[in-house]
């Protein structure tokens, strides 16, 4: 397995893949380890792609990734994170929807379960989840990192500059 870090807006994200797929992108602050693992090895090179892709975005110039994936996880799990491929960049939508977009209207628990662990944030946007209320709920990367995420796709970001915003009581 090979990694890098990539400078992003929103902090150092450890990229972690296999030189074909990307396994995982780790956020900052996210509740999983941020370092890489020992048996890793230092890679920046198998991760080109997905660095010129995230610059773009970030940027706002791409939309939609296309980058290799292998996220691991259970069916259900791969079948939620599938759903979640098909929210528009600049949209929202709620975990209601989702269960209901992958046949399983009562899922709505196991669906922010299943989105929690989407191993693969940004590229797989589980950012664009919220309740069903329309209020931004638990992220990985930090309800912080969540907000400036949807400011930027939704072309708001000069209003909530990462550093100064905090989340709502």
């Amino acid at each position: 397995m090979y990694y890098s870090q990539y400078l992003s807006p929103i902090g150092t994200l450890l990229l972690v893949g296999d030189g074909e797929n990307i396994h995982k992108i780790v956020f900052p602050d996210d509740r999983r380890p941020t370092e890489p693992d020992e048996s890793w090895q230092s890679n920046g090179s198998a991760f080109t792609e997905l660095k010129r892709q995230l610059d773009a975005y970030f940027a706002g110039t791409l939309k939609e990734f296309d980058v290799s994936l292998a996220p691991a996880g259970t069916e259900f799990q791969r079948s939620v994170w599938d759903a979640l491929a098909n929210v528009g960049y600049g949209t929202t939508c709620s975990y209601r929807e989702i269960a209901n977009a992958i046949g399983n209207p009562s899922a709505c628990r196991a669906v922010g379960a299943a989105n929690g662990a989407n191993p693969i944030p940004i590229v797989i946007p589980c950012h664009r989840i919220i309740g069903t209320n329309g209020t931004l709920t638990g992220f990985a990367g930090g309800l912080l990192t969540k907000h400036w995420l949807l400011s930027h796709e939704s072309g708001e970001l000069s209003l909530f500059p990462f550093e100064e915003w905090s989340a709502p009581k």
